[in-house]
């Protein structure tokens, strides 16, 4: 796992710091014990039985003149993603503006389309519908990171190799 992460338990008077970065972990302070697993998701109990983890969403859920939020989950972490569709294919990037990969693209309420165009929020950088590459703004010419995706069955799928599942954010 590349990622690391820092927890802190504090019980009493008592205040215990630690660095992780994967497996099962355990950190206590005084009586009080937190155990964790970096490995699984907290956020859901994951795919039900028999359905495809890599399916995301209905084709039908995903907008022309917005985005819809997922998450591309690889083995150690996830990855906030945006999908949008464009006439019959659906194209899929990490929800991140180039000029400040801290700002996402869609905050949550769906991103502003304007024509073919995505457009960041809080920059106005403007970024072309199906390559993502930024038109204008101040990272003009850089791209969004691509995430594979494929439509198949009125469904939209996650394809590509860095990631093992999916899940929609925000439903």
């Amino acid at each position: 796992m590349s990622d690391r992460f820092r927890v802190t338990v504090e019980h009493d008077d008592e205040t215990e710091t630690a660095l992780f970065s994967d497996g099962e972990c355990a950190l206590s302070a005084g009586d009080a014990t937190v155990r964790f697993n970096l490995g699984e998701s907290a956020s859901d109990d994951g795919p039900v039985a028999g359905d495809d983890p890599k399916r995301i969403v209905d084709l039908d859920a995903v907008p022309t003149d917005s985005t819809v939020r997922f998450e591309a989950r690889g083995p150690s972490h996830g990855v906030d993603c945006i999908l949008r569709r464009i006439d019959d294919a659906v194209v899929a990037w990490r929800n991140s503006c180039p000029h400040r990969p801290e700002v996402p693209l869609d905050p949550g309420t769906g991103a502003i389309v304007r024509g073919d165009d995505l457009v960041c929020h809080k920059h106005g950088a403007q970024f072309s519908g199906g390559e993502g590459t930024c038109t204008h703004g101040p990272c003009a010419g850089d791209a969004l990171d691509a995430v594979a995706v494929a439509v198949d069955d009125d469904a939209v799928y996650l394809t590509d190799d860095r990631f093992e599942s999916a899940r929609v954010l925000g439903q």
